[in-house]
Parts: C-alpha cells; structure tokens; sequence
C-alpha cells in the first residue's frame, strides 16, 4: 500500500520492520520505486534481493527489465536475461515483451529483434 501510494520512506519501514523478504513483498517495493521515478533504486533492491536468496518471478523481472530500460542500463538487463534464461521464465510473453522493450530502449536494437523473433 505504502509503496503503491508513492511513500517509499514508509514502505521501505514496513518492509525492514518485516521477519523476512519474500518474492512479494520486495517485489512490490521494486514496483514501488519504478511507480516513484526511482529506476536505480529499484536495481539496487533487485540487487540485494539476490543476495538475499530471494528467487525472482517473472512479475519481478518485467519490474527489473523495465527499470532497466528507464535509466539505460542493458548491462544489467543482459544478465538479467541471462537470469531469466536460467528461471524458465523467458517464455512468458510479459517478461519476452519487456525484453524486447528494454533491448530497444537501451539502443541494442539486434537483441531486441533477437529475442522478438526467437521462438
């Protein structure tokens, strides 16, 4: 809800105040700093999701992907598709779409198209 309504200062209270992370909750917060403007934020929290052990979904990657493209980081998304490859999620068509999205917006117009017409 916090995260939602843009106040990322509670939301990220709550989230700390909570006995552990789960996929959902950091998710959230990731959408939530995407919802506020704040891409690298929301890398940094992928960031430490990771380090957390915290297995992404693929609602988590169109997160990760779209803040990617937002502040120009296909370095970041590369490896992310790579971790995306790795889930099993790259057949669904939100996380292929945001792929693609991404690729093109980060200017790396082969790999858009490389994964647009992979089948």
């Amino acid at each position: 809800m916090y995260a939602k309504s843009g106040s990322m200062d509670d939301a990220h209270r709550m989230s700390n105040s909570m006995p552990s992370q789960s996929v959902v909750s950091l998710t959230a917060m990731i959408l939530g700093h995407m919802k506020c403007g704040q891409g690298q934020d929301a890398l940094e929290l992928f960031e430490q999701m990771q380090q957390e052990v915290v297995q992404p979904n693929s609602v988590t990657f169109v997160a990760v992907l779209n803040a990617c493209a937002r502040v120009g980081a296909v370095e970041v998304g590369r490896h992310v598709h790579e971790q995306i490859i790795q889930s099993g999620c790259e057949s669904d068509v939100f996380v292929r779409s945001s792929l693609v999205d991404m690729y093109a917006k980060c200017g790396s117009l082969e790999d858009a198209l490389r994964v647009f017409i992979h089948v």
